[in-house]
């Protein structure tokens, strides 16, 4: 399991209580994506080639649900309308005209968990 990776931080470590355990790392494949509720919130966590990123669930251009979006390297595509976001920071890949919140991932003894609250957001 020394091959599975989360998406690397630059932010303060949290608690293991702020992590909710969303499954096991077999059941995201590379290149798939799993939707998971976490207090309540649809969050779509990705395997992008051994990493693991994840996302809120839906665009903000209409609602689109990124986890039937198209995946390439760190980018997801919205199935709907083709806006385009990075799984690293939630950037919008043309510009800054949107962004979606992008939670911190960690993966331990083989289980997948996702943290409660979303990534603040970079100044």
């Amino acid at each position: 399991m020394d091959d599975i990776k989360c998406a690397p931080r630059s932010w303060p470590l949290v608690s293991s209580e702020a992590f909710v355990p969303v499954g096991p790392v077999a059941e995201i494949k590379p290149g798939t994506a799993k939707t998971v509720a976490v207090d309540g919130r649809e969050i779509a966590v990705f395997n992008a080639g051994g990493t693991f990123y994840a996302v809120d669930n839906y665009c903000p251009h209409q609602g689109g649900l990124l986890s039937e979006g198209w995946l390439e390297g760190t980018t997801i595509t919205c199935p709907w309308h083709a806006w385009c976001f990075s799984l690293i920071d939630g950037e919008m890949t043309i510009g800054k005209f949107a962004s979606v919140d992008v939670f911190d991932v960690r993966v331990e003894d083989g289980q997948v968990s996702v943290s409660r609250t979303p990534r603040p957001e970079a100044a």
